[in-house]
């Protein structure tokens, strides 16, 4: 059971340090960014799980973006006036009526206190889309 869970975890550890695959021309690329010491990985999209957190590819037209961001607050001081952070994930999703293929886009997102915040990008810098925080906590 042990050497299950340790090859599980060199799969997934294998897989963060593989290069991304070049973008597909016939779909659009969406990156994604967020500040050092938090995470920013998708989830799903349309629904289905994906299996690369590190970027979306997705076809011409409408689609759901779900995505988990990581980060860590301050707890606020304990009794001894020392206070541990605490790890807080937000599931946030962002839809957006037309993707262009072959256009790359970004998905940014940042800490608010024990919230978060999320938008998506064109190659522009223009917002297209805000993110609808579905939930935090220390999950």
């Amino acid at each position: 059971m042990r050497y299950l869970a340790l090859f599980s975890g060199v799969m997934l550890l294998s897989a963060c340090a593989s290069p991304l695959p070049a973008p597909d021309p016939s779909q659009a690329w969406v990156e994604l960014h967020s500040h050092a010491g938090t995470l920013l990985m998708a989830d799903r999209l349309d629904g289905q799980r994906l299996r690369d957190g590190r970027y979306f590819q997705v076809p011409a037209g409408a689609h759901e973006l779900q995505a988990r961001f990581q980060f860590e607050v301050n707890s606020g001081g304990g009794l001894d006036g020392v206070s541990e952070p605490r790890q807080v994930t937000c599931e946030l999703r962002v839809r957006h009526d037309s993707f262009v293929a072959g256009q790359r886009y970004r998905l940014e997102a940042r800490p608010m206190q024990m919230k978060a915040q999320a938008w998506l990008y064109d190659a522009q810098r223009n917002v297209l889309a805000r993110a609808k925080v579905m939930r935090c906590g220390t999950f």
